[in-house]
């Protein structure tokens, strides 16, 4: 990706001097813009453009460019790129327009291109884009003019009039950028290679995007799950239709609509989403200019009540509050303002504040580390001059340890302040309510990071599933061309994945009802079985709360007579006969579907004939661990129910997530589920019970490889009971989230030195950050195996290996820790075998790592699997390397 942002040659092909012509305009902006390298016109029709000698092709062109633009027609681009490839040329962008945006026929145009560059490794980014900017590297490749200011944000837009509009805007607004990337069709390069690459530049503070569509969910995920750990991603995602949804056969499907499962992506990735182009711009703002908040306490010291009103009520759509002012704050206020003022926060300093009061009531409050940022509020007032208020603000926040941000309120007597402001790098906003949603915004990416770092609880045992018979259920099935399955079946594939349902048994005739009904307990429930009618209810097709044989002949007449009303071509197969959980505490739903971009998504909500209408879920992307399950809980307005109001029962919370869990699993193992409908989960004295489902299903191929997911599972086929060299008996497996705890022991056991040879400095304790990054890995990018003592039952790590790879997956780098009580016993050479085993078969090239020299046992274990041992640029390290295309292992 460097040919794009630091390129030393740059071909412009469809080069030319007409003015507005966009080969012109390419020219001026990349000359004028004071590209350091070689520009290189392109076009048969000149001799020479802006003073340079032209090529009527490429392939002309020695030394080869090492970045092309073509910004011709789009029908000559598939043989313009076959040039390039034939030139050696790395780095395409195709700024032209009509690819598969307009139909057929430009899709066609996209696949030659592909096909031109198929296996020659070059990257293409494009087409209908506008191309890339890099400040500090003086690049502007795009046709819009001017290059912005030098900064730490990267934005990332498929969208060119984005581009030109936030450009515009930061323009006047003093904000920079570290990278500008029009990302156009995507049809090579897309989010997640964009992602990854400036993850790994220290340059990027925060990633902006602007997002229409996806290309690839999974590698956008895997990219996204590993960036946003160490710097902001914030999402402006278009499009919220909802088109389609409301033709679903199940409850699921109708309610998981498409910008639904964007939100729960975003949120499973720690992306923040904001809902406007105008809150994209408020939160880059504060992100460029400021640090982040660590928590939500926000001082709000203004000269006019109802602004500060206006900002505590955005705190409160929230949940949230203006922060609580200390006594020992309130007494230094209460010293410096008259003794009417509001006494609280909002710190109302009055309209006739003068600067000095502006002064010292903001002095106070950034001496304070009661306050986790601080929104400065004016409104016009003859008494106070605000340009001499925003000088003294500079002055006061030269060096902050908070947020600090302003909403100067009025239009021409506040624009020189507001630009003294902007210049110093204090975001300004128009109203306190953009000011306060900025701030939680940011805050958001703060609260994800916790979140990303908690460890989930440990299961008490391991969950058991009955796949043969699912597969066997599934199958049989797909040999009959039933794709919808029958409440019965669907239960049974429920029940065999440990999920519990009702006795459930199914009868033709009223003569059968009557016989099951004598081997059952009263009351029961009574159902239509049609596969034809999706949602029984809708035909009187659920009779409940039958106590005796008048009840359910009566009942079974009612769902003839309401099933031939609705749809009177409907086969009707008889009914179902069940258990009747007669007034239950709570009724749920509980499902999931497959979207066609993030594979199967997991829905959690409040359940029932009315669970459209009221519209309470959650979605969550599976795998699902209990801290995951309990987070989409979270997110609904049932679960303070769920907790026992009042006098009310509990529900069961840690069942309900373990039933969350192994639907999650049931969804991993079987990609042919495409939606399972769990409506109602009735909870009663605590128990959830599934009284009615529904699954569709579909054929799928290579579903055993996961390749219906977005996040990779546990990959639980890769555990194996070992023994070392020393005939040490070993359990491997690849790491867990819930290995935290595990973990720390074994980094408890560890001696300053072992700590210094694994980290090359002195760690005393492990930080949640630093346990997370070990612990919950993508299992995609990274392999990671654990060496366990389970023979006592309890399992104790006794080391850990793992590959971290590089976004390519064709290089990456090892590490070992085994704890000191174990070393010297084979374990390291076990683990990291299995480690290097796992990458040949992924397919990885060269694995790599640094070890200090005094580390002999390292390097020892390096050289007898087969590593090349040489001394670093730092003599006091060496690097290990070992090429997997030709290693024996």
């Amino acid at each position: 990706m460097e040919q794009f942002f630091d390129p030393q040659s740059i071909a412009v092909i469809g080069a030319n001097d007409k003015p507005n012509a966009i080969g012109s305009a390419l020219m001026d902006n990349i000359i004028q813009g004071g590209f350091r390298g070689t520009v290189i016109p392109i076009n048969p029709h000149h001799e020479t453009v802006r003073g340079l000698k032209a090529y009527a092709t490429i392939t002309e062109v020695e030394p080869a460019p090492e970045m092309a633009i073509i910004a011709t027609p789009i029908a000559t681009a598939p043989e313009i790129v076959r040039q390039c490839v034939r030139a050696g040329t790395q780095g395409v962008i195709i700024i032209s327009a009509g690819g598969k945006e307009l139909g057929e026929e430009g899709a066609l145009i996209e696949e030659q291109i592909q096909g031109a560059a198929e296996g020659s490794g070059m990257r293409i980014i494009g087409p209908n884009c506008m191309g890339v900017i890099r400040p500090n590297k003086n690049l502007n490749a795009t046709f819009a003019g001017g290059m912005p200011a030098k900064g730490s944000l990267a934005v990332i837009s498929q969208s060119g009039a984005i581009c030109a509009a936030i450009l515009d805007r930061a323009a006047e607004e003093h904000m920079g950028f570290s990278h500008f990337v029009s990302i156009g069709s995507m049809l090579d390069v897309d989010f997640g290679d964009m992602i990854d690459y400036l993850g790994n530049d220290g340059s990027v503070k925060a990633i902006l995007l602007y997002m229409e569509n996806l290309t690839n969910p999974r590698k956008f995920m895997s990219a996204a799950r590993s960036v946003s750990r160490i710097k902001p991603i914030i999402v402006l995602k278009a499009g919220k239709s909802q088109a389609g949804a409301r033709a679903a056969s199940t409850h699921i499907g109708a309610m998981a609509g498409e910008d639904a499962v964007y939100d729960a992506a975003f949120k499973r990735a720690g992306i923040v989403r904001v809902p406007s182009l105008a809150r994209l711009f408020d939160c880059a703002e504060l992100t460029a200019k400021q640090p982040r908040p660590a928590g939500t306490r926000l001082a709000i010291v203004t000269n006019g009540g109802g602004p500060g009103v206006m900002a505590a009520d955005t705190l409160a759509e929230y949940g949230l509050e203006p922060a609580r002012i200390p006594d020992e704050i309130m007494t230094q206020l209460g010293e410096i303002l008259p003794p009417y003022w509001s006494r609280g926060n909002p710190i109302d300093i009055l309209g006739n504040a003068t600067v000095e009061r502006y002064t010292k009531a903001l002095e106070i409050c950034l001496a304070s580390r009661e306050f986790d940022g601080i929104l400065v509020i004016m409104v016009p007032q003859d008494l106070t001059p605000p340009e001499e208020v925003a000088r003294a603000l500079v002055k006061l926040v030269k060096r902050k340890r908070v947020p600090v941000f302003a909403a100067w309120m009025g239009g021409k007597r506040m624009a020189e302040a507001i630009n003294i402001l902007n210049q110093a790098n204090i975001p300004t906003y128009e109203t306190p309510e953009r000011a306060v949603r900025a701030f939680l915004y940011l805050h958001e990416y703060t609260r994800n990071l916790e979140l990303l770092s908690q460890v989930p609880p440990k299961l008490a045992t391991e969950l058991y599933f009955n796949r043969d018979q699912v597969f066997r259920t599934i199958y049989e099935n797909f040999e009959h061309e039933n794709l919808l399955l029958s409440e019965m079946q669907s239960k049974e594939i429920l029940a065999a994945y440990g999920i519990p349902v009702n006795d459930t048994r199914l009868a033709a005739t009223i003569e059968e009802v009557i016989d099951l009904a004598a081997e059952m307990e009263m009351p029961l429930a009574m159902k239509l079985v049609s596969p034809d009618i999706s949602h029984k209810s809708d035909a009187n097709g659920v009779q409940l709360d039958l106590r005796n044989e008048d009840d359910l002949r009566a009942a079974f007449q009612r769902i003839m007579d309401g099933a031939r009303a609705h749809n009177p071509e409907a086969r009707i197969l008889g009914v179902t006969l069940q258990t009747f959980i007669a007034h239950p505490d709570f009724e749920l739903l509980i499902g999931s579907k497959t979207d066609d971009n993030f594979g199967p998504v997991i829905c959690f909500g409040s359940g029932g004939v009315f669970a459209e209408v009221l519209d309470d879920k959650a979605l969550g992307l599976p795998p699902l661990n209990r801290l995951l399950a309990r987070r989409m809980m979270e997110e609904t307005r049932i679960l303070p129910l769920l907790k026992g109001y009042r006098n009310s029962t509990p529900a069961d919370l840690e069942k309900l997530e373990e039933l969350l869990m192994r639907l999650s699993q049931l969804v991993i193992d079987f990609p042919e589920i495409v939606e399972l409908d769990i409506n109602p989960v009735l909870v009663k004295n605590g128990e959830p019970c599934a009284v009615d489902a529904r699954i569709r299903l579909e054929r799928v191929e290579n579903g055993a490889n996961n390749l219906h997911l977005v996040i990779s599972p546990y990959p639980q086929h890769l555990e194996r009971h070992d023994l070392t060299d020393m005939q040490m008996p070993l359990f491997i497996r690849p790491i867990k989230p819930e290995d935290a705890p595990l973990f720390v022991e074994l980094f408890n056991s560890l001696t300053p030195t072992s700590i210094y040879y694994r980290f090359f400095s002195v760690v005393k304790t492990l930080s949640p950050e630093i346990l997370a990054r070990f612990t919950q890995i993508d299992y995609d990018r990274e392999i990671s195996f654990v060496g366990l003592d389970d023979r006592e039952g309890e399992e104790r790590m006794l080391g850990v290996a793992n590959i971290v790879g590089e976004p390519d997956g064709k290089r990456g780098e090892f590490s070992v820790l085994i704890g000191d009580p174990w070393q010297g016993k084979g374990i390291g050479a076990k683990l990291l075998l299995q480690c290097l085993s796992i990458a040949q078969e992924r397919g990885m090239e060269i694995v790599w790592g640094t070890v200090l020299a005094e580390n002999r046992y390292m390097i020892a274990l390096g050289k007898k699997l087969g590593f090349t041992v040489k001394q670093g640029e730092d003599p006091a390290e060496y690097k290990l390397t070992i090429d997997l295309k030709t290693a024996k292992l």
